[in-house]
């Protein structure tokens, strides 16, 4: 029988326990705030869901940034089982990412009420992203070639996580940067490109390997569904981060020498945008089938679930975003299905999470399954 976490032997064994995996919840829940605020139509109460939404995700990444301290400071032991852990430590990867949405919420709820100071917390929060993102993008994958032990037939698209964190630090400064000073605009923005530049190129590769491995061995097991989505994280990314910081640019640079290259910027994110719209839109089908194959099988739920949110809203974003600038109705029609796709899904994945938080299942620790607490 299944047992509340609240009686688990060990008062403490929930924080021991506690994955960095958690963190994906709050970068589902924060895109669907902006999906929800960003729709191109609108109805009673949109403000209120997606605000609340939000506020959702700032309490979230609060109390897990707290969990995962806790564990590190009270179970230092279980600091090297989690970087050596092979898919543990991706995961990492999760936490600037959610870092990101609650700044980009920030500037989308607090500033117009709260106005420079909500800017000025947002701006400290993006350099603290910023040092998290660079810090996993270099760290898991050094650890990877001196430490942990790989094998191209478990290659996942879990591999992706740590080096798309600074592509979604990137767009943040897209979304900061109009809210701040020519001078600190351009810095952001320029930042911005080289994080998308390093993030995206990596990417690239990674996704061969990943189609390398679905062709040589087949789909991942059951326990990784939700990886065949994350390949679609990092093309959504890079099309709305491109054209975030295509926008953004001439305004920063407007009157200096490098006007002319800022408007070109503004024209190449358009045109870039499509063509990694047209890439996702690929990852988005075949994730799809994908999932259905696993569905026929009995899916069985875990935390792993979260990543059919994040990468699905990011495109919904991208495809918003393309909306806007081509005004075709087509991107509306597309937004407005794959908005509603993810609320269901998010929805699903909820009820799945809470059922299993309140039973204790979700509060296993795959890294410290060889370890014995101290």
């Amino acid at each position: 029988m299944l047992r509340p976490f609240t009686r688990l032997h060990e008062p403490l064994a929930f924080i021991r326990q506690f994955t960095p995996n958690w963190f994906a919840m709050t970068m589902g829940t924060g895109v669907l705030a902006q999906v929800v605020a960003k729709l191109p139509v609108s109805f009673t109460g949109q403000l209120w869901l997606a605000e609340g939404l939000w506020l959702l995700t700032v309490l979230l990444f609060g109390l897990f940034s707290l969990l995962f301290v806790a564990r590190l400071l009270l179970f230092r032991d279980t600091l090297w089982p989690m970087l050596d852990h092979p898919v543990q430590s991706m995961f990492l990867g999760a936490i600037p990412m959610g870092l990101v949405q609650v700044v980009n919420g920030l500037l989308l709820f607090a500033e117009p009420v709260y106005g420079a100071v909500v800017v000025q917390v947002a701006y400290g929060l993006w350099w603290l992203a910023l040092g998290l993102a660079l810090g996993v993008a270099l760290g898991v994958p050094y650890l990877m070639f001196t430490r942990q032990k790989h094998v191209l037939e478990t290659l996942t698209g879990v591999w992706l996580l740590p080096i798309v964190a600074p592509e979604v630090v990137a767009s943040g400064a897209a979304v900061l940067a109009p809210h701040l000073p020519a001078e600190t605009a351009q810095l952001l923005l320029s930042l911005g490109y080289v994080l998308w530049g390093l993030s995206l190129s990596l990417a690239f590769a990674l996704i061969t390997l990943v189609l390398l491995r679905l062709a040589l061995h087949k789909l991942p097991d059951m326990d990784f569904a939700a990886s065949s989505w994350l390949p679609l994280g990092p093309l959504a990314t890079g099309c709305l981060g491109l054209i975030s910081l295509g926008q953004a640019a001439p305004q920063a640079w407007q009157g200096t020498a490098l006007q002319g290259a800022a408007e070109m910027a503004q024209q190449l994110g358009l045109v870039g945008g499509l063509a990694l719209w047209g890439a996702g839109f690929w990852w988005l089908v075949a994730a799809s089938l994908f999932t259905q194959h696993y569905i026929r099988r009995e899916l069985p739920f875990n935390l792993g679930w979260w990543g059919f949110t994040f990468p699905l809203g990011v495109f919904t974003l991208a495809t918003f975003a393309l909306q806007q600038l081509t005004g075709l109705a087509f991107f509306t029609w597309v937004g407005l299905l794959l908005a509603a796709k993810l609320a269901l899904i998010w929805l699903l994945v909820m009820r799945h999470t809470l059922r299993g938080l309140w039973h204790g299942e979700l509060f296993q620790a795959p890294c410290l399954c060889t370890v014995k607490p101290v």
